[in-house]
């Protein structure tokens, strides 16, 4: 089949809703998006463990600890779906992890701000779990089928973890002054780098058309943004916590929240490696995967001698 042809099939699959499956032919270009998004989302599931992960040890109780060790390995599991999934264009995990060490793949810029109070955990599970899910759902409706599938259990546990996050920041803007400050504080330091998490405005975002035309994203960034404001202030309102924006207001005309200024010349920097965190974190990346070469040659190994004894066994 010559090239043009094929192009018009895939174009047809696309306008027809339909689901592209890995040896379905492709356009590079499509190849190539798919890549650079589904590992950038596996790298920010990894690399997302080490922000509240720091926190297991010191949970102010056994019911928060089990908690957060649900939802740091629930985190680990995302990452290797994701993977999976990229693994299927015809990358392996290996290089993309090489990518990532090297910073020439990037993860969620959200990750590289500090967590200093436990309130951050529970801010983390309220804001940018429940941004996640407002970005992550209509991906449930990708047109990549193995991203598409893999979505659909991660949203279901990023819903869970956002119920989680909700409940704990409650039970803190509820409990002691001294709480309840702490719980303000950590949600006036998590808003406006979640709103940053669904991407620069539409007008400079270079990708966003084309992984629309594509049927990879549903909605722009600037949709799903204005959607997760209109979520997060009636929640806010139950919490009796305040958002860090004076501009927030309901518009009756548009049916929306306004909200401010965003400002992207601080999402630029953290983008560019200069945020809070971004040293430390890439640096435990790197030094999680040294540590765990062992591990990876062994199960190499054993897997190798499984499958020589296989062929011995069928010989």
């Amino acid at each position: 089949m010559d090239a043009t042809r094929q192009q018009a099939d895939f174009d047809a699959l696309i306008a027809s809703d339909g689901r592209v499956e890995p040896r379905d032919w492709m356009p590079e270009g499509y190849r190539k998006t798919l890549i650079r998004q589904i590992a950038q989302h596996a790298h920010s599931e990894i690399i997302g463990m080490q922000p509240e992960g720091n926190w297991i040890t010191r949970a102010p109780s056994l019911r928060r600890k089990a908690i957060l060790l649900a939802k740091v390995q629930d985190e680990a599991g995302h990452g290797l779906y994701l993977y999976s999934a990229a693994e299927t264009l015809g990358m392996s995990r290996e290089e993309m992890l090489d990518l990532l060490h090297a910073g020439r793949q990037r993860y969620s810029s959200i990750f590289n701000y500090p967590t200093p109070t436990w309130a951050d955990v529970a801010a983390i599970g309220w804001l940018v779990d429940g941004a996640a899910i407002t970005n992550q759902v209509p991906l449930t409706r990708c047109s990549y089928g193995p991203y598409a599938r893999a979505m659909i259990r991660i949203c279901k546990e990023e819903s869970f973890h956002q119920r989680q996050g909700f409940e704990s920041l409650l039970q803190l803007s509820n409990g002691t002054p001294e709480q309840h400050e702490m719980a303000q504080d950590a949600v006036n330091r998590w808003w406006w780098p979640s709103l940053m998490m669904f991407g620069p405005p539409d007008d400079d975002s270079p990708n966003s058309a084309q992984s629309t035309a594509w049927g990879i994203k549903r909605f722009s960034n600037d949709e799903l943004r204005q959607r997760f404001v209109d979520i997060c202030v009636p929640q806010a309102e139950t919490l009796g916590l305040t958002l860090p924006d004076p501009d927030l207001v309901w518009n009756a005309e548009r049916g929306h929240y306004d909200y401010g200024v965003i400002d992207w010349t601080e999402f630029q920097q953290v983008l560019k490696g200069n945020g809070p965190c971004n040293r430390q974190r890439i640096a435990v990346r790197r030094q999680a995967h040294s540590d765990g070469a062992w591990v990876r040659e062994a199960a190499a190994a054993y897997a190798a001698k499984k499958q020589a004894a296989a062929v011995t066994e069928a010989a």
